[in-house]
């Protein structure tokens, strides 16, 4: 199998690399690797976030693993050479539409997380986000009022079969899990998310089993801080999938420590730690690689059909905390190659 490997910037590299170093141990040679350019290293070396040659490498893939993007030498250029574009891009051609974002409290992580221990422990969850649409992907651009004052604009709309397709991911995601299904909006406000509501509501049907709920956006982010155990499964547009997650991730005890995977209907996927690539701490060896880690977990479950070397590695993580290991985000001193070590050690 063909796995893309795209570093990026910041801690990128360095998370990726033990990534690999746990791959090559449990998967040895099932897996080849191409590396390719993307983000502010990419822009830098080709004059593109996102080369024509890096594009191919990931058509050609089966999955694709990914570090970060983001490099404060890039944050003036114009937006479609900002290093950003680099994972929209990617997201648009390969038409990777829905974001899996789970997040559980490790046990042994009860401490770090900013809830107290007891409402912490209930977190158990996955966020659906679509990813191939919403204000991220509509028109936008920079106008002129009647009266010359300067106006920002950023289009957000959904049609009825995105929404459909996002919604069935969602419902088959609580079917695998515990039969609930929470439907993220704003629809006392929004049109788009009137619409995402009806749809969702009229998919629901195909799905008997499962548990439908609605639930307005700043309703949901109070709840994920409040009862974070009352939710199951969460499907929600771009924008707000995006906040909710990150917020969930500090639930969970650090932004180091979520993975994710976007799929496209091949099952073909891009899997990338939620975090950014924090230049402020790069080359110093301070980044967690778990995120990374168990994203390369999430690539062998769903996208290379090793579903039993996932649970090796996600187990290995466990092990890991359990005996100990701590990077700074986690309030430990371990560097990123010592937290490798000892996931290497665990497995």
């Amino acid at each position: 199998m063909r796995v893309a490997l795209f570093p990026g910037d910041g801690i990128g590299p360095e998370v990726i690399a033990e990534a690999v170093r746990v791959l090559e141990v449990v998967c040895g040679d099932a897996i080849e690797y191409d590396i390719g350019l993307v983000g502010g290293t990419a822009y830098k070396q080709t004059g593109h976030p996102l080369p024509p040659e890096t594009l191919e490498v990931a058509r050609a893939a089966d999955a694709i693993l990914f570090g970060a993007v983001g490099d404060p030498d890039c944050d003036n250029l114009e937006r479609a050479l900002r290093p950003e574009q680099a994972i929209l891009g990617l997201r648009k051609h390969l038409e990777l539409f829905a974001n899996l974002r789970p997040a559980t409290l490790f046990k042994e992580l009860a401490d770090a997380s900013t809830l107290r221990p007891e409402v912490a422990a209930q977190i158990d969850l996955m966020i659906i986000r679509e990813s191939n649409g919403d204000v991220y992907f509509g028109e936008k651009g920079m106008r002129k009022t009647a009266t010359g004052r300067r106006e920002g604009y950023d289009i957000m709309s959904y049609n009825e079969d995105e929404v459909a397709r996002i919604a069935r991911v969602g419902f088959e995601t609580a079917r695998a899990r515990r039969g609930k299904l929470c439907s993220v909006d704003k629809a006392n406000v929004l049109e788009t998310s009137q619409l995402w509501r009806d749809v969702v509501i009229e998919i629901s049907a195909e799905f008997p089993d499962i548990e439908l709920s609605h639930m307005y956006v700043d309703n949901a982010a109070m709840q994920l801080v409040r009862n974070p155990g009352q939710f199951d499964t969460i499907v929600t547009g771009n924008m707000f999938g995006d906040i909710l997650s990150d917020q969930a991730s500090m639930c969970a005890g650090s932004i180091g420590m979520l993975p994710s995977a976007t799929l496209n209907a091949s099952k073909q996927g891009l899997y990338e730690p939620i975090h950014g690539s924090a230049p402020d701490i790069a080359g110093t060896g301070k980044a967690n690689p778990l995120a990374t880690i168990l994203s390369a977990a999430m690539m062998l479950r769903y996208s290379l059909g090793m579903a039993a070397e996932a649970d090796r590695i996600e187990r290995a993580v466990a092990k890991a905390l359990e005996n100990g290991a701590r990077t700074a985000d986690l309030g430990g001193k371990l560097s990123t190659s010592q937290m490798g070590d000892a996931v290497l050690a665990a497995l």
